[in-house]
């Protein structure tokens, strides 16, 4: 249907289905959220009667369905400018099929937290799947855009082969694979190894350490907004499938919460030491997805953990900081690759080495990146504070009353924690100032500006909730911690008003921050109302560049850590010799990279050796009629000489 229209009807239509689609489940999960009891038939606007009466929304559900509309609307309306300059370089169905795949791609993500029944969530969930591999391949002709979304979709396969495996096994003696057959295969076997089956079948979609392989490329590759979406909400339906498995969990908590939170722990740190050394400023956001979504996974294992010890604001807090972690990263990723998105585009490039300057030309986008920036560091007075406050919380109650083992581990948690958040800001301080500030490394082809309005806008619906949650947090706190007690059967009523109680603390703390600033900016206008300011070249320590190629640079900035980092991450650069002839040199690029060990080694190493065995064993294919004939011959004798041994 789409597809038929001319473009402006086909994409008004889109519009149409999107927001209707977003309307009418965000009315469904709210009431869901408030206790009404309602009929997800009324989605049959959309799907077969049959299909929308196996739907089922509770309040897990809900939180995710209200999660993932917002930024898909918030996608949808910033690739209304985005996507204006391809255009003219892409076909007109190319850009139908881009929409329709986003409709889809809503649609069947709105549709996985509503599924029990194995059959029909293995179907959105491949649905999801190949809907966001075309929006990821938006940009075919790039190279490497098409191998990102193939490793992409290659991967998923795989990561979808584990889930219906866990479907099977705990299934055993159902007539139907279903989530809800877990509590039954729980009661009666272990618990882990079918919650590992699941967990990593989940991690491949979240992007958990050593199942991350497939991220680092796909988010750059992507579209800005498809970016946003993928990082704001189609990794979380992974942490979705976690938690979901995790309701069931009836042994084994003490064991598998420790698993997850020593694993979070270590894709959180992994995520951002690898951030750090990216110049690619969409990997680098990509690498900050694995690491936030390490924080998510701390928060989950501290739950379960909780749980297990019987402690319920350990428990409480770390669900409740997961679920919470989960709606703010959605929030600040998606601004994040909105505002890299404006950059790319203006200036042409993904690479920060080549930017500088850039806020002198785009205020606004330089601002929206600096709230996103602050947010994702998890400093006041916006929403990334709040949620990293519970899952801290939850760990220094957990220390007080654990035994000597769990002491050990959950103080590594809270260094490891620690070490995430000062990391992240020295990443982010890298990133903005290369960016932003300074002087311009290189001559732009056309003089950057702020983007669309559509693009604005979409940045400032955003922008919206993530200084409310920052600093009137007590209203998303207290509902995320009655949500996760009631998800997680944890109703501590006293455990959960003391949780909440700090949050109108901060909230002051905060509102002081603001006024404060506020003061001191107001002191200084009136100041300086009375004298001429003068502008220049912002003062480098008495030191000034012959040349804007003479700054400081991503790679300068962050070298001492690139050596602290050595033993665990490795670098390199490109190698730069003159021959003894050349008395003027041509010009030479120089370039740094860091290894991904994981994905080197696990990924690219064994499918290099199987690409060289296909290339060897394409001799074969000569083209030749009588060549096939002859293969057919030998596998009948071959065939015939083991039945006559009786081999076969």
């Amino acid at each position: 249907m789409i597809m038929m229209p001319p473009r402006r009807v086909s994409l008004f239509m889109t519009g149409g289905i999107i927001f209707a689609f977003a309307i009418l489940s965000s009315w469904m999960a709210f009431q869901v959220l408030l206790g009404v009891d309602i009929q997800t038939g009324s989605l049959a606007i959309f799907l077969a009667d049959n299909i929308s009466s196996l739907l089922i929304c509770d309040k897990l559900s809900a939180f995710f369905i209200l999660v993932i509309n917002f930024t898909v609307l918030t996608g949808f309306i910033y690739s209304l400018g985005y996507l204006k300059p391809y255009l003219n370089s892409k076909s007109e169905q190319w850009i139908k099929l881009h929409y329709l795949a986003l409709t889809w791609l809503q649609a069947s993500m709105v549709l996985v937290p509503m599924f029990r029944n194995g059959f029909y969530f293995l179907m959105v969930w491949e649905i999801m799947t190949i809907s966001s591999f075309i929006l990821v391949i938006f940009d075919y002709d790039v190279k490497g855009t098409f191998r990102a979304g193939l490793n992409y979709l290659i991967q998923m396969h795989v990561g979808m082969l584990f889930i219906l495996t866990g479907f099977l096994v705990s299934s055993k003696g159902s007539a139907i694979i279903s989530f809800d057959n877990l509590p039954a295969w729980f009661a009666s076997n272990a618990n882990w190894p079918v919650f590992l089956l699941f967990f990593i079948g989940f991690g491949l979609k979240a992007g958990f350490f050593f199942l991350h392989t497939w991220l680092p490329d796909a988010h750059p590759a992507a579209p800005s907004h498809v970016s946003g979406i993928m990082s704001g909400v189609m990794i979380k339906l992974g942490i979705y499938g976690i938690l979901r498995v995790t309701t069931y969990l009836a042994g084994d908590l003490a064991v598998i919460g420790a698993a997850v939170l020593i694993i979070s722990s270590v894709t959180g740190l992994f995520g951002v030491m690898m951030a750090i050394l990216q110049h690619d400023v969409k990997r680098l956001l990509a690498y900050h997805s694995i690491e936030n979504i390490g924080i998510i996974g701390i928060g989950i294992g501290l739950g379960i953990f909780g749980s297990a010890t019987g402690n319920n604001i350990i428990c409480v807090a770390g669900y409740a900081g997961a679920l919470l972690h989960t709606l703010n990263h959605s929030l600040f990723k998606s601004l994040l690759f909105y505002s890299a998105g404006s950059v790319t585009s203006a200036v042409h490039t993904r690479n920060i080495e080549r930017m500088g300057g850039i806020m002198k030309l785009m205020p606004l986008t330089a601002w929206a990146f600096l709230i996103g920036s602050i947010a994702i560091s998890g400093i006041p007075p916006f929403n990334g504070f709040i949620s990293e406050f519970l899952i801290y919380f939850s760990l220094f109650s957990g220390i007080g009353h654990a035994g000597f083992y769990p002491l050990i581990m959950m103080f590594a948690a809270i260094v490891s924690l620690v070490m995430i958040g000062g990391m992240a800001l020295l990443c982010f301080t890298k990133v903005f100032s290369i960016i932003f500030l300074g002087q311009p490394r290189q001559q732009y082809n056309d003089t950057p500006h702020d983007p669309a309005f559509s693009m604005r806008f979409a940045k400032l619906m955003v922008i919206v909730p993530i200084v409310l949650i920052g600093v009137l947090p007590i209203f998303v706190v207290k509902p995320v911690l009655n949500l996760a007690g009631s998800i997680f059967r944890s109703d501590d009523l006293p455990a959960q008003s003391g949780l909440a109680e700090p949050m109108k603390y901060i909230s002051l703390g905060v509102i002081i921050l603001v006024l404060a600033a506020v003061a001191v900016f107001i002191i200084r206008r009136f100041v300086l109302s009375n004298k001429k300011v003068a502008s220049g070249p912002t003062w480098g320590c008495g030191y000034e560049a012959t040349s804007p190629r003479q700054q400081y640079t991503a790679t300068s900035f962050i070298q001492e850590y690139a050596g602290l980092s050595s033993p665990i991450i490795k670098t390199g650069h490109t190698n730069i010799n003159y021959a003894e002839t050349e008395v003027f040199p041509d010009k030479r690029d120089f370039h740094t990279h860091s290894d991904d060990f994981i994905r080197s080694g696990l990924i690219n190493k064994p499918a290099d050796f199987i690409v060289n065995i296909l290339r060897k064993a394409a001799v074969f294919q000569t083209g030749k009629l009588q060549h096939y004939v002859l293969y057919v011959l030998i596998f009948l004798v071959l065939f015939l000489f083991l039945t006559f041994f009786k081999l076969i």
